[in-house]
């Protein structure tokens, strides 16, 4: 069987279907954003994100320092997707001849860079050759309350779907840099046109972890019962939810949030917005449920849009076009196992 044929998760799920839990102080293992382990006073969370040269950067237009900081930042997005708080990072690198010391100095600027902004210490890692460019394995241990922690599986029929930010524009902001470094091919002082677009581009090489959102989710006293962040895509994210916690979903496409500049870019490249809003990916949002009793209170937190519902599993999991109609969502976000992924 190829493994293009399962793709990335279920690939997780084969691989980890019945794994025996044989320790009393790990809470929750394979199958969300982050294990849980039960500490004395707290909640331990562990998550770990592999990066590729060639599969999840490019070079060519991604600075060092940049992926530095955005292979730290999405780890601790993993934290707060689970209502933690990160506290410590190890850092693994795979690093090919053609690299000095002063590029692996500037990757770890960035990374320093994300651990001082986000009060995460940096404590260990290891490093090795490697054949075939830059590897990076970053491993996040954070903390959270163990009346506080959310998982995917708690989503109820009637719950608020929710979403911070906007989306779409990382996936935006993605094809702009690959059109513009194939415009450059062959040209010697090539200046790339981000003019009026420069949300996109940062979007795309300096996300940022919504801390804010926890801490003001946190102001207003509202616990979310299911939550992830958004690395894959709405739909993608969305369907996980639904699973793991066997209800199914209305989302309404006129409330998804998507920015201008987003919008703008779509238009130029002749691209389906609400399609690159549902599944485009790295936008590293926080898509959670809330009690129908939250609405109110949901309202106060800024950034916050409220999207859809929950509904019982035999309803399926939908949105609602303008016009009124259903249509079916379907994972079509980013996935690096699959043959040819809908995000390339």
């Amino acid at each position: 069987m190829e493994i293009s044929h399962l793709g990335e998760f279920g690939l997780i799920d084969r691989l980890t279907k019945d794994l025996p839990i044989v320790n009393a102080s790990t809470v929750k293992g394979v199958g969300d954003d982050c294990a849980v382990l039960r500490n004395k006073e707290s909640d331990i969370l562990v998550t770990t994100d592999l990066l590729l040269e060639g599969v999840h950067f490019d070079l060519t237009y991604v600075p060092l320092k940049h992926l530095g900081y955005k292979s730290a930042v999405v780890n601790f997005s993993d934290v707060y997707a689970m209502n933690g708080t990160p506290r410590q990072i190890t850092v693994s690198l795979g690093i090919s001849s053609r690299f000095t010391v002063e590029h692996i100095e500037e990757l770890y600027s960035g990374i320093r860079l994300a651990c001082e902004i986000y009060g995460v210490d940096l404590v260990g890692g290891d490093t090795t050759s490697s054949r075939q460019g830059l590897v990076i394995s970053i491993t996040c241990i954070g903390e959270a309350q163990a009346d506080k922690v959310v998982l995917r599986s708690g989503a109820r029929d009637t719950d608020l779907i929710c979403v911070s930010g906007d989306l779409g524009a990382a996936y935006m902001g993605l094809q702009l840099l690959e059109r513009e470094k194939a415009a450059s091919a062959g040209q010697k002082d090539f200046e790339p046109q981000f003019q009026g677009k420069e949300y996109l581009v940062e979007r795309q090489l300096k996300p940022e972890a919504r801390r804010d959102v926890i801490e003001a989710l946190e102001k207003e006293a509202i616990l979310p019962t299911a939550m992830m962040d958004i690395s894959d895509g709405l739909s993608s994210e969305l369907l996980h939810i639904c699973k793991a916690g066997n209800v199914g979903c209305r989302i309404y496409e006129d409330r998804i949030p998507i920015d201008y500049q987003t919008a703008i870019m779509a238009e130029e490249l002749g691209m389906n917005l609400v399609t690159a809003a549902l599944n485009g990916g790295e936008d590293y949002e926080l898509l959670f449920t809330v009690p129908l009793h939250c609405h109110e209170q949901i309202q106060k937190v800024a950034g916050v849009k409220v999207i859809g519902h929950i509904t019982k599993p035999e309803l399926g999991c939908a949105m609602i076009t303008r016009d009124g109609s259903e249509l079916a969502l379907r994972a079509q976000g980013w996935n690096p196992l699959a043959a040819h992924s809908d995000s390339d």
